[in-house]
C-alpha cells in the first residue's frame, strides 16, 4: 500500500464536497440509490428474510437475464428488459467503427494494450494529458469484438428492448414501453443480458440508456418525451453503462474498443450540451456527480485515467492514473475525496483528494492507494462509517480498509455460503447488506471486525444490487423482483 502526506485528510472537509443527485428522500433515483452510494439515509429494511419469511410480494420477470436495477420513485418502480421476439433477421450485422491503434500505455481490452495502470502522458483529445499521439485512428483493421469471441455470438433474431414500470405497492405492472426492437450487432457476456443497464429518474421522467441502441426519456407515466442515438458500440462483453443526472444534464459514457465519447444532454429536451471524445477503452462506471467548491464536476473511473469534468462545459478539471482495464465499479465519494476501485488484470484502489486541477497522478492528491487482490471486478466498493468495503474479484471475499490511512481493517474474510458476487454493497439503519450471486445474502455489523448479523437465502440467482425505500428492501433476480419487509 502505498499513503501520500495523510496529514493533509484533516483539511479536506474545508473543500467543500458534495454528491449532487436528484434528490430523493427516501426514494432510490439510481441504482446506487438518492446519492449514488449505495446507502439509504432513512431506509430500515429487514436483516432477515427467505422465501417464507418477509416477503410483502414477489413477481414473475419477462426478458432475458439481464442485470437492470431497480430504481424508485414514490409509487412506482423502474428497470429495464430485452426480450427475444423470436422473429428472424437475415439483414446483415453492421460493423462498428473500426478501433483506434494502441498506444504505449495500453488499452486493456484491444489488441497489443500494454500492462494496466500504466501512467500514459502526452496530449489529450479535447483536453489535457493523454498518450503521446493519442486520439488518431490506425489501429489493426478488421472487425473489432463484433459479433462472436468472449461476449459470445450476435443473435439472429429482434430484440424488444423495454422500459418496464411497476407498482411499489404490489409489484404489479403499471406501464411497459418499447424504445426499439432490433437484432443487436454484437453478442453478451454470459451471465448478463441485451439490458444490463439501469435507468435514472428525478420523479417527473425516467432516463434510460440503451448501449448502442441510444437513449430514451419517458415521463413517470410511460409518455415518450425525447431520445437520442449513440454511437454504434465494440466491446468484448456487451453493453451496459447506466446514466446519471448532474444539474438539468444527463450524462451518458460511451467507451468501447472504438472511439469512446462522454455526452451531457439536457434532461428536460435531449438537447445535447456537449460532448468530448476520450482516449478509452470499454468501461462500465456510471458517472459521479459531485459539487466541489460550488463547482459540479462530474467524476469517470477508467482504464488511463479517472477524469473529472465540469459539469457544464465538459471540460477537464482533473485526471489521474493507476486505475486496472475494463473498469466497472462507480466511484464513491464522501469527506472531500474520491474513491475508485477495479480489478481487473490487476488491482488498484486509491483514495483521491478533490479540490485539485490538472494531472494528479502521483501526487499528493493521492491520499492513499492499495494494489493488493482484494479489490473488485464488477460490485462497487461502499463507503460506510468510515469504511470503504470491497469484494475480491468477483468473489465473496470481503475486505474493509479504513477511508481516512487505507490500513486493513480485515481482508479476504469470506463469506463462504454465497457463490459470487456482482451486486453492489448497501447499507441501512447501521447495517451493510451483500447479495451473492446464488441468492444468499450476508448482513453485517460496520465494525474494524468482520460481523455477521444474519444470512439469508432466496430461491434465485442475483446480480442486481439491492434498492431499499423506507423499511422495504428490493430483490431482482434472474426469475423474480421481490418486496421483503417485516410481516405484519
Amino acid at each position: 500500500m502505498k499513503k501520500l502526506f495523510l496529514a493533509q485528510v484533516a483539511l479536506i472537509v474545508l473543500l467543500g464536497a458534495g454528491v449532487h443527485t436528484a434528490s430523493g428522500g427516501d426514494n432510490w433515483p439510481t441504482w446506487r440509490g438518492p446519492d449514488i452510494t449505495g446507502i439509504s439515509p432513512g431506509g430500515n429494511p429487514p436483516s432477515e428474510w427467505s422465501e417464507t419469511k418477509n416477503i410483502k410480494w414477489k413477481v414473475k420477470l419477462e426478458g432475458d437475464a439481464s442485470n437492470s436495477s431497480p430504481v424508485i420513485w414514490g409509487s412506482k418502480i423502474f428497470f429495464q428488459t430485452a426480450v427475444d421476439t423470436k422473429i428472424k433477421d437475415d439483414t446483415p450485422t453492421p460493423e462498428p467503427a473500426p478501433m483506434p491503434g494502441p498506444g504505449p500505455g495500453g488499452r486493456g481490452d484491444r489488441p497489443g494494450g500494454g500492462p494496466p495502470g500504466a501512467r500514459p502522458g502526452g496530449g489529450e483529445r479535447g483536453g489535457f494529458g493523454s498518450r503521446p499521439g493519442g486520439g488518431a485512428p490506425g489501429g489493426p483493421g478488421g472487425r473489432p469484438g463484433g459479433g462472436r469471441g468472449p461476449g459470445g455470438s450476435a443473435p439472429t433474431t429482434q430484440y424488444k428492448f423495454n422500459l418496464v414500470c411497476l407498482d411499489r405497492k404490489t409489484g404489479k405492472l403499471l406501464w411497459e414501453e418499447t424504445v426499439c426492437q432490433v437484432k443487436p450487432h454484437q453478442g453478451h457476456q454470459r451471465d448478463h443480458g441485451f439490458s444490463s443497464f439501469s435507468p435514472v429518474t428525478d420523479g417527473e421522467f425516467v432516463w434510460a440508456a440503451y448501449g448502442s441502441r441510444g437513449i430514451y426519456c419517458y415521463d413517470v407515466n410511460g409518455k415518450k418525451i425525447w431520445s437520442k442515438e449513440l454511437p454504434m458500440m465494440s466491446t468484448m462483453f456487451g453493453e451496459g453503462g447506466s446514466p446519471s443526472l448532474a444539474g438539468n444534464a444527463v450524462i451518458v459514457l460511451s467507451d468501447q474498443r472504438g472511439e469512446s465519447f462522454i455526452f451531457a444532454f439536457e434532461k428536460k429536451t435531449g438537447e445535447l450540451l456537449w460532448k468530448k471524445a476520450r482516449d478509452e477503452a470499454t468501461s462500465y462506471a456510471t458517472p459521479m456527480p459531485v459539487t466541489v467548491d460550488g463547482r459540479l464536476q462530474v467524476i469517470v473511473s477508467a482504464t488511463n485515467f479517472i477524469r473529472s469534468y465540469d459539469a457544464q462545459t465538459g471540460d477537464v478539471i482533473w485526471q489521474c492514473s493507476g486505475q486496472t482495464s475494463n473498469v466497472i465499479p462507480t466511484p464513491v465519494v464522501g469527506s472531500g475525496i474520491v474513491y475508485c476501485t477495479s480489478g481487473y488484470r490487476g488491482n488498484a484502489l486509491q483514495a483521491i483528494k478533490l479540490g485539485g486541477t490538472g494531472d494528479l497522478s502521483n501526487s499528493d492528491a493521492v491520499v492513499w492507494q492499495v494494489n493488493e487482490a482484494t479489490t473488485p471486478y464488477v460490485p462497487s466498493p461502499l463507503l460506510y462509517d468510515g469504511r470503504i468495503y470491497v469484494c475480491a474479484s468477483n468473489k465473496e471475499d470481503l475486505s474493509c480498509y479504513d477511508a481516512k490511512t487505507g490500513e486493513a481493517h480485515f481482508v479476504k474474510q469470506t463469506m463462504d455460503e454465497m457463490k459470487g458476487v456482482y451486486a453492489s454493497p448497501t447499507a441501512a439503519a447501521g447495517r451493510i447488506y451483500f447479495v451473492g450471486r446464488n441468492g444468499v445474502s450476508y448482513v453485517l455489523k460496520p465494525s474494524d471486525k468482520f460481523e455477521v448479523l444474519a444470512v439469508n437465502t432466496l430461491d434465485d440467482k442475483i446480480d442486481c444490487s439491492p434498492a431499499f425505500v423506507g423499511d422495504e428492501m428490493y430483490l431482482k433476480g434472474k426469475q423474480n423482483l421481490y418486496c421483503i419487509a417485516v410481516s405484519k
